[in-house]
């Protein structure tokens, strides 16, 4: 009816059909050609709702007038999605590490337990064989990160989840790069710790300060997610500031200087842990037998 017209017309989704009065529209409803007929009523609302065996509970919501919403203090993301990408970035991050990690180690001390490694020596530096096995799996990880950063990119664009996607892409970025970076200071500490024994049996136990100094920076962001305190000092400690960076940048709590503050604080630090290992690394490999004293390898070095 006309008298209604514009009220169907305001309703998400409806399609309204014009009839002369409220006879004919109860007769397409009685034959069921239409879902209901709205029709002008005394109630508060101005009009009433006829249908044939049933409420229809699209047409009323349809109809329902939703008022406008205003938040004073718009919560921006939930607790949970602040675990679940700390948790994510944290777990790419640990266990790119700690697998690459390993390999490097067991291949360091299988090459000394062989003997194969006086052989390279004779062609290669030390310095520049802990180079090769560093640079090597960081390609590979970094690879693999950023095979992860793709899929997850595409996984977003595919459900229809372009909001997540545009706050999340910057801080992707900054993870790959934080990644890269920190990855060659722990890959360079587990060569240099590997090159201090001669069986495989030892690996473990010269590990095991790598390992919590790449565990417990994740721990920390995992279950401190939501302390501001505890993060922001974690994104500038070189061993949890690719994790914990990354994160804060994503919820927007940090400001556009600090990822290139911890940034460089991560470089200069994997430089000097860089000089530090390649120093351990050629005054130990060619050592055998006993664990070898951090300030034997030292010693050696420098001869």
């Amino acid at each position: 009816m006309a008298a209604t017209q514009d009220v169907v017309a305001a309703g998400d989704g409806l399609e309204p059909v014009l009839v002369d009065d409220a006879d004919a529209a109860t007769e397409l409803v009685r034959q069921e050609e239409v879902s209901a007929a709205v029709l002008p009523g005394d109630g508060p609302t101005g009009v009433r709702l006829v249908a044939l065996d049933g409420e229809p509970g699209d047409v009323v919501s349809a109809l329902s007038l939703r008022p406008q919403v205003e938040l004073l203090d718009p919560a921006d993301l939930s607790e949970n999605l602040r675990f679940v990408v700390a948790l994510a970035f944290g777990l790419v991050f640990m266990m790119s590490a700690v697998g690459s990690g390993n390999m490097i180690a067991q291949n360091t001390v299988q090459e000394k337990q062989s003997r194969i490694v006086e052989i390279l020596l004779s062609a290669v530096p030390a310095r520049a064989l802990m180079a090769g096995k560093v640079l090597g799996n960081s390609v590979v990880a970094v690879g693999q990160t950023a095979a992860i950063a793709a899929v997850s990119v595409i996984g977003l664009v595919v459900t229809g989840q372009e909001d997540l996607l545009s706050v999340l892409g910057a801080p992707i970025v900054w993870f790959v790069a934080f990644f890269l970076v920190g990855f060659v200071l722990l890959a360079s500490m587990f060569a240099a710790s590997a090159s201090l024994v001669s069986r495989l049996e030892d690996v473990g136990a010269v590990l095991q300060p790598v390992l919590w100094l790449t565990m417990i920076p994740y721990f920390l962001v995992v279950f401190f997610t939501d302390n501001q305190t505890v993060m922001t000092i974690t994104s500038y400690v070189p061993f949890s500031a690719p994790v914990s960076m990354p994160v804060r940048l994503f919820f927007g709590e940090a400001l556009w200087w600090e990822p290139l503050v911890s940034l460089v604080v991560l470089v200069v630090s994997t430089g000097l842990v860089i000089v530090l290992a390649a120093r351990i690394y050629a005054g130990s490999l060619l050592r055998t037998g006993a664990r070898v004293p951090l300030r034997a390898a030292l010693a050696a070095a420098r001869r």
